[in-house]
């Protein structure tokens, strides 16, 4: 018997009848399947920060709009009873500001940075950049190109194909907004339950 490193084990009277590529791909498997395991779950992670990223993001762009400051929406046509279909909503929660937001909003993932969480041994993604100046923890963070440019390409990916999405939560929801979204409605946090909410 020969042990090979993916923990599998080649009999040499069998190996004589086969060739060398198949004993190769016997333990190569192994390995194979662990690695893509990993990257799968990685992939999981980075697309799981981006989407809280981004929340915790527009969450603070809304944030910083006067809640007083309305907008008119709807239609400015008569109808046959001689009203109009006009409406005022929140500034920072209308469909023209929210849209404004999602344009620049995946350029401050270059804010992040990576820390695998000790309890679940995932990757998570927190903020390295203080927006008031105060210092912030930076021991065990990674930061990097790898990490922006992978958070940036996950958030833009998000922004684009769940658009509808991002506006009518930001319209309306206000609590809980992260495991809502990125969890319940997207499914790309497969491990919502385990990610501290005030992470970001």
């Amino acid at each position: 018997m020969w042990h090979c490193s993916g923990g599998c084990e080649v009999d040499f009277e069998k190996v004589t009848m086969r060739s060398p590529l198949h004993v190769l791909c016997l333990c190569l498997f192994p390995f194979l399947l662990l690695h893509t395991g990993q990257a799968a779950r990685q992939g999981q992670d980075i697309k799981c920060g981006a989407c809280r990223a981004l929340v915790d993001e527009m969450e603070w762009e809304i944030s910083q709009v006067d809640p007083k400051k309305m907008i008119q929406t709807g239609s400015f046509r008569i109808n046959p009873d001689g009203s109009q279909s006009i409406r005022e909503v929140p500034l920072a929660r209308s469909e023209g500001h929210l849209l404004e937001v999602m344009e620049e909003l995946c350029e401050k993932m270059k804010d992040y940075g990576e820390r695998v969480d000790a309890s679940t041994n995932r990757k998570v993604y927190v903020r390295v950049t203080s927006r008031d100046g105060k210092t912030m923890d930076l021991s065990e963070t990674t930061l990097d190109s790898r990490v922006t440019s992978g958070l940036r390409y996950a958030c833009e990916t998000i922004v684009e194909q769940h658009e509808d999405e991002l506006i009518e939560f930001f319209a309306h929801e206000t609590d809980n907004v992260k495991d809502k979204l990125c969890s319940k409605r997207t499914d790309l946090c497969d491990h919502a339950l385990h990610v501290p909410h005030d992470e970001l």
